[in-house]
Formats: C-alpha cells, sequence, structure tokens
C-alpha cells in the first residue's frame, strides 16, 4: 500500500477534521414517534440551515445488505464508512453461501459437524437469533441448515433460540417460534428427535459484546450449555408465562430451559457438535471464547463440554475467532484508517464500550489493533450497566469533553467518535428517553461547534443508520399501529436516510456539496481524506464535495 497523494490546490485547516456519527439518528416521517423531529436540536438545525449538507442512504445495497428492503446497522455502517466502499456483508454472504449449497459443499466444516454427530450418535446444536431481523441472522439460514442436516442424516437437533424484539417487533416472539415449531413438527413426524431446547432475550442472555456485561455470557453458557434454568415444557409457555410476570418486551425477556419431567431436553454434552449461526460478529465472539479458550477467567464452566464448536462466520478472521466458520467474511482492505496511517496521519477513535468497537474493529474493516501504534489513539469510555432509557443520556458528556481536548491541544489529524445514544436508547422503544437521547447528542454536537470554531479544523455530522426516528410502529398504510389503546413501539431500524453536515469556520468557499443524489455513507471516507487535503484512493467511492476552480 503506498500513502495517500496530497491536493494540490487545497490545505487542511489548523486543527483535525472531526467526523461525528450521531449513532441510529436518521431523516424521518414527520409524526408522533418521531423522537428526532420531537426533540429540541438548535445545533443540528443550525448545520441544517447554515452548512454544507445533503442526505446519504445507510440501508440495504448501498451498504452491502442484500437488498433494499434490509435495515442498516452499525455494524455494515462503520464497515461502509471506515472502508470507502461498499462490499457484500455477512447477510447477503450468508444467504448466497446457502442458496448455492456452497456452504455445504466438499469436506468443510459442515461436514465435519454433520460427521461429528453421526460418528458419536450426538447432537448436534444451534444457537442464535431466532428472528428475520437480518442484522444478526435470519431464521432461514437455521432452517435451511436443519433441512440439510437431516437429508445427511444427523436425527437429533437442538436449538437454543434468543429472542430478538431488537431488530424486528418488541414482542414478535411468538410470531417465530409458533411457525417454527410447525416446521419441527414435519421432521418429528418421520422420527426424528428436532427441538427447542432453551432461550431467552437477546440483552439479558448470551448476546453481550465488548465486554460490557460477562454475566449475560454466563446466564447463556448456564441455560444452553448445562440445562440449568427456570423450566417450561415448551418455548411458547415459556414466553407467555414470562411476559406475563415481567411485562418485558422480548429482547428483555429472562432465559427459560425446556425440560421434560424436570429434565432438560438439550444440555451440550462431550462429542455434540454447536453452531452458532448469527453472522454478525460483535456480539458473538464473547460466547465463541466461552466455548474454544482453555484459558478463561470470566466465569466459572465446570463439566465445559468437549464439542466441535462453529461460528457462521470468521468473526475476527486476524485472532481466529471462531476456529471453526461456515462462511468467509467480507474482504475489507486498504480503509480508510490504514490510508492515514501510512501517510503518517495522527487520529483518534473515541466512543463509549457500547459503540467502541464500531470506531475501532468495524471501521478497521473487522480487523482488531492499531495499524500504527505511533500515530492512533482509542479511547473506551466504560459504558454503565444499566438500562439505557434510566440513562439516555449515556457517556456523550465524557466523549465530548475528550474531543474538545483534543481539538484544543492539536495534536491529532483525524478525530472519528460515535454517540451511541439514538440507538441504544431508540432499541427501548421508550419515546421520552429517546427524544432525551437526541437532545443529549445535539447538545453534545453543539459544543463540538464551539470548539472547532476556536481551535480550528472542521466537523462532520452524519450517521450510520436510522433508529430514533421512528420510536412508532406502521400498518401497511402508514397509520401508527394500535396497541391497547396505545401506540405500538417500535425497536428495530429504519430505512430511513441520514443526514451529513459540513462545519468549515475557515471556509473560503474552496468547495461545494456535491448535488449527486442517492449516495451512501460509504462516500464518507473519500469526502473526509479531501478534507484533509488529500486525494482519495481511486477505487473509492466518490466524494461528497467538489472543489471549485
Amino acid at each position: 500500500m503506498v500513502s495517500l497523494n496530497k491536493l494540490e490546490n487545497f490545505k487542511k485547516p489548523s486543527g483535525p477534521i472531526v467526523l461525528c456519527i450521531m449513532d441510529g439518528i436518521a431523516l424521518g416521517p414527520d409524526y408522533s414517534g418521531n423522537a428526532v423531529n420531537k426533540a429540541y436540536t438548535p445545533f443540528l438545525d443550525w448545520l441544517k440551515d447554515n452548512c454544507l449538507g445533503t442526505e446519504l442512504k445507510a440501508h440495504g445495497t448501498a451498504v452491502g445488505m442484500p437488498s433494499d428492503g434490509d435495515m442498516g446497522n452499525s455494524e455494515v455502517g462503520h464497515n461502509a464508512i471506515g472502508n470507502g466502499r461498499v462490499v457484500s456483508q455477512g447477510a447477503t454472504l450468508v444467504k448466497n453461501a446457502i442458496a448455492t449449497e456452497q456452504v455445504f459443499d466438499g469436506e468443510g466444516t459442515w461436514s465435519e459437524l454433520v460427521a461429528n454427530t453421526i460418528k458419536f450418535d450426538s447432537t448436534l446444536h444451534f444457537i442464535g437469533l431466532l428472528s428475520d431481523g437480518n442484522v444478526h441472522s435470519h431464521i432461514d439460514h437455521l432452517k435451511a441448515m436443519i433441512v440439510r442436516a437431516c437429508k445427511e442424516g444427523v436425527r437429533k437437533i437442538r436449538i437454543h433460540t434468543l429472542l430478538d424484539g431488537r431488530d424486528v417487533g418488541e414482542t414478535s416472539a411468538l410470531e417465530y417460534i409458533d411457525p417454527f415449531e410447525e416446521f419441527l413438527d414435519e421432521f418429528r413426524a418421520d422420527g426424528a428427535d428436532y427441538r427447542i431446547a432453551s432461550g431467552g432475550g437477546r440483552m439479558k442472555i448470551t448476546m453481550d459484546r465488548y465486554g460490557a456485561d460477562w454475566s449475560m455470557v454466563k446466564d447463556g453458557w448456564d441455560v444452553h450449555v448445562r440445562g440449568i434454568g427456570r423450566q417450561f415444557t415448551s418455548a411458547h409457555d415459556a414466553i407467555t408465562c414470562l411476559r406475563q410476570e415481567t411485562e418485558a418486551i422480548d429482547q428483555d425477556l429472562p432465559s427459560f430451559v425446556i425440560a421434560n419431567d424436570g429434565k432438560p431436553v438439550g444440555e451440550i454434552k462431550d462429542n455434540d457438535s454447536v453452531v452458532l449461526f448469527n453472522f454478525r460478529g460483535d456480539r458473538a465472539m464473547e460466547l465463541c471464547n466461552a466455548f474454544e479458550l482453555d484459558e478463561f477467567d470470566k466465569f466459572e464452566r465446570p463439566g465445559r463440554p468437549n464439542v466441535l464448536f462453529a461460528g457462521m462466520m470468521a468473526y475476527d478472521a486476524e485472532l481466529g475467532i471462531p476456529a471453526n466458520f461456515l462462511v468467509s467474511p467480507p474482504e475489507l482492505s486498504n480503509t480508510m484508517g490504514e490510508y492515514l496511517a501510512r501517510t503518517g496521519l495522527r487520529q483518534l477513535a473515541i466512543s463509549e464500550t457500547q459503540k467502541f468497537g464500531h470506531v475501532t474493529y468495524f471501521f478497521n474493516g473487522n480487523r482488531s489493533g492499531k495499524f500504527d501504534e505511533n500515530l492512533e489513539e482509542y479511547v473506551e469510555i466504560p459504558s454503565d450497566n444499566i438500562p439505557f432509557e434510566q440513562r439516555p443520556w449515556m457517556k456523550a458528556a465524557e466523549i465530548t469533553d475528550r474531543v474538545i481536548e483534543a481539538i484544543q491541544f492539536g495534536d491529532v489529524d483525524f478525530i472519528r467518535l460515535n454517540y451511541p445514544n439514538g440507538d441504544m436508547v431508540g432499541h427501548t422503544g421508550n419515546l421520552q428517553a429517546a427524544i432525551i437521547a437526541v437532545e443529549t447528542v445535539d447538545l453534545s454536537v453543539g459544543r463540538l461547534i464551539s470548539a472547532v470554531k476556536k481551535f480550528g479544523g472542521i466537523l462532520v455530522v452524519t450517521a450510520d443508520h436510522g433508529n430514533a426516528d421512528e420510536m412508532y410502529e406502521f400498518d401497511s398504510e402508514g397509520n401508527t399501529k394500535m396497541e391497547n389503546g396505545r401506540p405500538k413501539s417500535k425497536t428495530n431500524h429504519t430505512l430511513n436516510p441520514v443526514p451529513c453536515y459540513i462545519f468549515d469556520p475557515k471556509s473560503k468557499c474552496e468547495y461545494s456539496m456535491t448535488e449527486e443524489k442517492n449516495l451512501g455513507i460509504s462516500c464518507l471516507a473519500a469526502t473526509c481524506i479531501n478534507l484533509l487535503g488529500y486525494v482519495p484512493p481511486d477505487d473509492y467511492d466518490r466524494s461528497l464535495i467538489e472543489f471549485r476552480g
């Protein structure tokens, strides 16, 4: 790789280029459930009225998803921003691998999983998010693997279901569980022993990320592997009962174990095969470590079974997590961060725990570590381990403090930061909290505007996808859905475009915003490279700015 070439007629300002990613804050419809529109946002309004601005696509094919009906998400969003180009993402790669049966061909991981099960007359287990949200998983992928396993002679399968309610409707679990049980009935009618064995809400068990709460993974380990937990005769009964008792939405439902006469039906034992069928890495790697690492100090694993374990994808190819996987990850190289490091530019990446991996690992093309220890600083502000609707301001103030310090002392060329508020609070379905979250981000952006104006630099404000812009669900006619006389909360991402505003207090009208429409967030990399005074790589998507003269 070579370094970037300098622009001939443009020199970067004295201060840094600051890329501010407002996670989950998009430009949605003007209705009562839009927390972004309902929030008091004087600074974002000022940027819209006084600075260069445009709208960018952050979903579907614009970020490498299979279709334009697929939501964007933080993983693919930061991949697209940092990579500067659109590549096929996990959802697309897995869908294609299954459709072409490539995932089942040859003597690869799938064949080893099946052969292991048949050799020892053992059980094939599937663990993952049971929905069609297509952000972490898709139920169709699971069904395809079950059908294939049956054809290849696997007689005993257990499914450990993580309930969504975050990338799909907040109380939609039975819309997946009940038809899935009917799907399994077809195999049971032919004598196969295929059953759901355990489950729980994705924000209660198993799917922690960035080491924020290992107790979630321990709880998942206990119910999935050891069969220890509250027992029910079926997943339907478990969900119905736990929902009535807790009034929790799906993502927050407690864990459960399916049992017959007090005996768990699906403990994971020696010589079993296990597939984690989520394709997204951030909420998968901790469970991989629990299964694979011999030296492990996060929680006790008494009687840890000797199993053949595989992930749907390689979640971190560089670190080899997991050791076995079914589909190769997207190939992301020559990212913006690497180009800047090779050019000798100093970088700061910062967020709180919930999105720290997004401005580092995902931004760098699913790569752990730095490109240059001397030129890069990564700062993680520890997140509070508390429901986000109870602290919708999260750590925005602390993130902003550290960024302003970097702007003030001028020891960095490029800063990328993520405010998680709009996304993490948006996922709770709590409109009031989401409004506060958006207002918190607006207040923080206002502080950045002041710092950039005082100490120099250029501020680029954008988002990775939508969420808080639609807090109520719509029906087929575009009206707000009602439930028990109240608007039905929406907890998943949206298909709305995101804003991009460029605040350059020293601008001499050297450039303007392109008038081209329907561009995506992958264009942000070339834009920031331009603002740093360099020519973007030839294979990057176009810059959003056009130089005059």
